[in-house]
């Protein structure tokens, strides 16, 4: 065991836990190097915003690691604050998750939170903090750079290589209300880009202009006259293509 690993196993409580987990790298590697510390339960909210890849990655990492799998609503589309978007949705999305959490389980609920995620603006840790959820990379001092070595070392080598990728929401420009159903086109999109143009971060953004695509990469011509079709055929207006920009639909934040 590295001094890393040390610091994270001291940072877990040694029963009890529940480990809040989206599918996406941080998450999978806590519940997998908790779990293999000692039983764990791990929780897994399905709702419009989260890819039905991410909730299989979930049920098949549960399996192989003999997880307790809790899948749940966590009922943020029933709730008119998150629905409205403003710029701190985020702390609706997170209230409502870690209170459906605490329904189904006792005990300490743990987030996948890590250091690099302390500078930028994240109103989901108020939520946290006010459920009384830890954040062991955090409290560990390992950024997003470690855990990923960390997964490799766990033998999960494809799930260290996945892409940042935050709930589908997050492509929604603040104040615009959030719509089931511009999120199941801004996966469309996503999905049809990955499958042509891999390697490379690549976003839909539903903005106040129209659809706007950001990648870290090439889109193939002909890929975007299809998706510029794909948004004519759908009723939205395209508003072009442009670099990659981490957390640019948020209008406001601090």
């Amino acid at each position: 065991m590295t001094d890393m690993d040390a610091r994270l196993a001291a940072a877990l409580p040694s029963q009890g836990l529940t480990v809040a987990v989206s599918g996406g790298v941080d998450s999978l590697t806590l519940a997998t190097f908790a779990g293999r510390l000692s039983p764990i339960t791990v929780a897994h909210a399905v709702s419009p915003a989260v890819p039905a890849e991410a909730t299989e990655r979930v049920q098949d990492m549960a399996q192989t690691e003999g997880w307790r799998l809790i899948v749940l609503n966590a009922r943020e589309f029933d709730d008119p604050a998150y629905l409205k978007n403003p710029v701190n949705r985020c702390y609706f999305c997170k209230s409502n998750l870690y209170t459906r959490i605490r329904e189904e389980v006792s005990g300490v609920i743990a987030a996948g939170t890590n250091t690099d995620d302390l500078g930028e603006f994240r109103p989901g840790l108020t939520a946290a903090a006010e459920q009384g959820v830890i954040h062991p990379y955090v409290e560990a001092g390992i950024g997003k750079s470690d855990l990923r070595a960390l997964a490799a070392r766990l033998g999960l080598g494809s799930v260290a290589q996945l892409p940042a990728q935050p709930c589908l929401a997050s492509r929604v420009e603040t104040g615009i209300a959030i719509q089931s159903k511009d999120l199941a086109f801004v996966h469309e999109i996503e999905a049809l880009i990955r499958q042509q143009a891999p390697a490379q971060d690549v976003r839909c953004r539903i903005t106040h202009d129209g659809v706007r695509l950001e990648t870290s990469g090439e889109i193939p011509l002909p890929l975007l006259s299809t998706i510029q079709m794909r948004c004519h055929e759908d009723g939205r207006p395209f508003a072009g293509v442009s670099p990659y920009r981490r957390g640019s639909a948020f209008i406001g934040g601090a």
